[in-house]
């Protein structure tokens, strides 16, 4: 008997060990364990409106641990030309989510990012679909004087903060910055 108690005893610690192990490769993970994010272009998914047509990317599961979108395009003339993006109610004007829905609501405050040398804020949401389940997105939007750069990120829930690690870094390559520069005539 003392040996079955001695054996469950060390297939429960191992698959404590694993669980605990499987934890840290989603919540710890240090950097020099993470592999870049591989982020294909595809084909821009919303109608045309007054904005134009953006860029839009996807990163599979397979790379990102959950698929992420990212849709991105640039809207001249519509910031704060004083303030800049540095407040929710900002963003929230300037964000583009109404490309998803028009029922939307946030879901913590939002915070300041910088992409290049514009600074501007993120933020998460709820976004309700009309034939869908409701997705969770990130309203993100950085400007240089009265010029805005908006992007919108779409994850999973329990994966939002790593989708906005991702996105960010992304949005910070030279690939990203160079079309925005190009964007905004910089």
């Amino acid at each position: 008997m003392k040996w079955r108690t001695g054996i469950l005893v060390l297939v429960l610690g191992a698959g404590l060990a694993g669980l605990l192990a499987g934890d840290a490769a989603t919540v710890g993970v240090t950097d020099a364990n993470v592999r870049p994010a591989a982020w294909t272009e595809i084909r821009w998914p919303f109608l045309l409106d007054q904005w134009g047509r953006g860029k839009a990317y996807r990163c599979a599961a397979a790379d990102c641990g959950t698929e992420v979108k990212l849709y991105i395009r640039a809207k001249i003339g519509f910031c704060n030309c004083q303030t800049g993006v540095s407040d929710d109610a900002e963003l929230e004007r300037v964000g583009d989510l109404e490309i998803l829905s028009d029922r939307f609501a946030a879901l913590s405050d939002g915070r300041v990012i910088g992409v290049a040398h514009m600074k501007g804020r993120s933020r998460p949401y709820r976004v309700d679909m009309r034939y869908e389940a409701p997705l969770t997105a990130l309203a993100i939007a950085f400007n240089d004087r009265c010029d805005v750069v908006v992007a919108t990120v779409v994850a999973d829930r329990e994966r939002l903060a790593a989708a906005e690690r991702m996105g960010l870094d992304f949005l910070n390559s030279e690939r990203i910055v160079r079309w925005v520069e190009k964007e905004l005539g910089l």
